[in-house]
C-alpha cells in the first residue's frame, strides 16, 4: 500500500528491512488478511504531524 511510508506504525530497521509495527491480536490478523481491504484500517498519519496531534489538540 503506498501510504504505508507515511505511516506511524511503519519502521525500517538498520538492515533496511521494512515492517508495520502495528500490535494486532490474532484475530485481528485473521480478519484483516481475510478482508483484504483497498486501504489499511491501521493507518496513521506519522511524521512531524502524527507527533504533534496531541499537543494540538490539548491546545
Amino acid at each position: 500500500m503506498p501510504e504505508c511510508e507515511m505511516c506511524a506504525f511503519f519502521y525500517v530497521d538498520d538492515d533496511g528491512d521494512e515492517t508495520c509495527e502495528v500490535e494486532l491480536d490474532e484475530d485481528e490478523y485473521a480478519r484483516y488478511l481475510s478482508s483484504k481491504p483497498s486501504k489499511c484500517p491501521y493507518f496513521q498519519r506519522g511524521g512531524d504531524e502524527g507527533d504533534y496531534a496531541i499537543v494540538r489538540h490539548q491546545a
